[in-house]
């Protein structure tokens, strides 16, 4: 069934957008550029009216994962999750990804090495933490296990220890072991590791006596 054009208004709240009218109602919005191509009295057909909504729809969901990856980087997931819960169908969520991807704008390789760079440099974590992190953001597995063997984890411990000694220089032996114990076991690391940073963190202090850690 055919419908023919009977209005073509720009939005009062989006200057970037039109209404289009059919057969004297409002039927849909397109972008300045897509109604263009339209002119009042055309005369649309079904098919020419579903590719005009089709390729609205995704150009907004477009826009939004863009909006969205201007924050910070996204995993693939991420992205598809924003969407979906923004309401649009699952083909024009694969077509917005598979466009993304192309443009360079979506790469879980790249989002990886930047969630593991921003931890490093602002609240280091184990290669556990991270690990369960990014499994979180959606990232693949084999992904996750390439990124994460590059861990140095005592190196990362001490980076999240060292900026608290001065905090803590002032406790005990016993209080001092559990403070740094129960911080970087939150932080995914292990007995063995918690243990070594631990010592090392004591006789950064100029602390004598031996630390000791909770088993």
């Amino acid at each position: 069934m055919s419908s023919t054009i009977t209005a073509l208004q720009i939005q009062k709240k989006n200057k970037d957008r039109v209404n289009v009218f059919l057969d004297g109602e409002f039927a849909f919005g397109l972008t300045l550029m897509a109604a263009a191509q339209l002119k009042k009295g055309q005369v649309l057909s079904a098919a020419e009216i579903e590719m005009l909504r089709q390729d609205d729809e995704r150009h907004v969901a477009y826009q939004r994962a863009i909006h969205l990856l201007g924050f910070r980087p996204r995993s693939e997931a991420e992205v598809r999750q924003h969407l979906r819960d923004k309401g649009f169908a699952g083909e024009v969520i694969d077509a917005v990804v598979t466009q993304l991807v192309q443009e360079e704008y979506l790469d879980d390789e790249s989002f990886t090495r930047f969630w593991m760079e921003n931890r490093e440099q602002f609240r280091p974590r184990s290669a556990r933490a991270l690990r369960h992190e990014l499994r979180q953001k959606g990232v693949e597995r084999a992904v996750i296990d390439a990124a994460v063997a590059t861990v140095d984890e005592d190196a990362a411990a001490w980076a999240a220890v060292e900026p608290k000694l001065a905090r803590w220089s002032d406790l005990d032996q016993t209080e001092f072991g559990r403070k740094i114990t129960g911080f970087l076991g939150r932080r995914g690391f292990s007995y063995e590791v918690v243990r070594r940073i631990s010592r090392r963190a004591w006789a950064e202090l100029g602390k004598s006596g031996e630390l000791g850690t909770d088993e």
